[in-house]
């Protein structure tokens, strides 16, 4: 059951709606059901092995209470070992086999480990990560171990963020859980606009943009260098706009609930340097390896050369949890290496780049530099091959340099970088200068539906991040 279906409308309308006529201590079971409900709804067997590592963590979180010193570590071990080996088995068994099978054939032999028929359950790495964040939180200290199983369960298979996050953490989202929502109108109008507004970013702008870059991507030595970096701008758009209305729709559905979710991105294509753009994507996913994986290999309390290593482990962690290929390797070892060389200029020109900083159009020449940048580690995201990474960069420097992309009209190119400049003007005013819109709720709810209604492509494209 993905957002952008009627589907989910009708269950979101239902739920909703039985949250706030039933009794506010049967809320919670009433999620934990619709949860499983909208969990099954893609592959029933997805619960199993959700529900495995669920129970896991649940007596783990209680025993990381009891215990101390040793003890207490190896209930933390057991716990992460299961996440993350749940997460090695379904999502990177597969990788490393063949892995194992070209190192092997390299050294002249052959071993293959043993064939395995499975399927990748949807949104495993989000909430793998989010059970990952309970049992370590409690054993640092900051957050109690949960004793009802079921409120825990609700913890991590809450249904708006259930495959593809925000990640949240327990000191956020728990104690929610207990409290009494009543029926806000304000609120209730507002999560409903932050809904369409995601539902517009998907089926208006991303789903759009990825008709020119599907046809595009697929059919590289057809096309002129512009076609190549028209597609490559509307990447970046595509699973920007894919990603973040996800993430939209699910912030506002738990709004009307009364539940708050993290915000997940704030306006990154305005970002003047990559460090700031990775403060402004996927905020709940770069926080997380901030907290539990740069700061315990010791962040920039260490020597220069440990901090830029310590900087590169994490990019390459989050490409690697991005997806089981070498391909995400390359993109998150990319991101690892711009923030090093960019620390490194900072630190050879101090004053020169705090100077250049003052100037308004240094900034914009910053905020170009940085989403030129972003855009061509994204061919590494998109392309899963060498070769074909290959023959976009020499179509991309090396070939025709004018003409149209392949098989899309002139039409649907003028109104996708219409699209893209609104969205821009939108958020540049709403979040870099702080100006909020006061146009009434019904204008602009009614503005959105028609919109989605007559612009939108309904082709039940899942979201890119499902695969995560």
């Amino acid at each position: 059951m993905v957002f952008n279906s009627l589907q989910f409308l009708v269950f979101f309308g239902i739920i909703t709606s039985a949250y706030f006529l039933i009794q506010p201590k049967f809320r919670w079971f009433l999620l934990l059901a619709a949860s499983c409900y909208f969990y099954m709804a893609f592959v029933p067997m997805y619960l199993g092995i959700l529900g495995f590592t669920i129970v896991i963590d649940y007596f783990a979180g209680i025993y990381l209470e009891r215990f101390q010193g040793l003890q207490k570590k190896l209930f933390l071990a057991v716990s992460l070992a299961a996440n993350v080996g749940v997460l090695a088995i379904f999502k990177y068994y597969h990788f490393i086999d063949q892995n194992i099978v070209w190192l092997s054939e390299q050294l002249g032999t052959h071993v293959q480990l043993p064939v395995l028929e499975m399927i990748l359950p949807i949104g495993l790495s989000f909430h793998t990560f989010q059970a990952m964040s309970y049992t370590i939180e409690v054993y640092r200290g900051h957050q109690k171990a949960e004793r009802n199983f079921g409120i825990y369960s609700l913890y991590v298979m809450f249904y708006p963020q259930l495959v593809a996050g925000p990640i949240e953490r327990p000191q956020n989202l728990l104690h929610q859980f207990y409290e009494l929502h009543s029926w806000d109108w304000n609120r209730v109008k507002s999560g409903l606009l932050q809904m369409a507004s995601g539902i517009f970013k998907k089926v208006v702008i991303a789903d759009r943009l990825a008709l020119l870059v599907d046809s595009t991507y697929t059919n590289i030595p057809n096309q002129s260098s512009a076609a190549l970096a028209l597609a490559s701008v509307f990447y970046s758009f595509q699973i920007y706009c894919d990603f973040s209305g996800y993430s939209d729709v699910a912030i506002g559905a738990a709004r009307v609930m009364g539940f708050k979710l993290m915000d997940n991105f704030n306006a990154p294509y305005f970002a003047k340097s990559l460090p700031e753009f990775w403060r402004r994507w996927h905020i709940s996913l770069s926080t997380w390896f901030k907290d539990y994986v740069y700061f315990s290999l010791g962040g920039n309390r260490v020597s220069i050369p440990k901090w830029y290593l310590n900087i590169m482990v994490v990019f390459v962690l989050s490409g690697i949890w991005h997806g089981a290929s070498w391909n995400f390797v390359i993109w998150g070892a990319l991101h690892g290496l711009f923030q090093v060389i960019g620390l490194s200029l900072n630190r050879v020109f101090p004053s020169l780049a705090a100077e250049a900083q003052k100037q308004v159009w240094v900034q914009w020449a910053y905020r170009l530099l940085t989403f030129v940048l972003v855009t061509l580690a994204w061919v590494f995201f998109r392309l899963k091959h060498f070769s074909e990474v290959k023959q976009f960069f020499q179509t991309l420097f090396m070939g025709k340099t004018v003409g149209l992309p392949f098989a899309l009209n002139f039409n649907e190119i003028v109104l996708s970088i219409c699209l893209i400049i609104s969205l821009c003007w939108w958020e540049y005013r709403q979040r870099i200068v702080g100006k909020t819109q006061t146009w009434p709720f019904l204008f602009q709810f009614s503005l959105l539906a028609l919109a989605i209604y007559f612009l939108g492509v309904f082709s039940l494209k899942q979201f890119i991040y499902f695969q995560f």
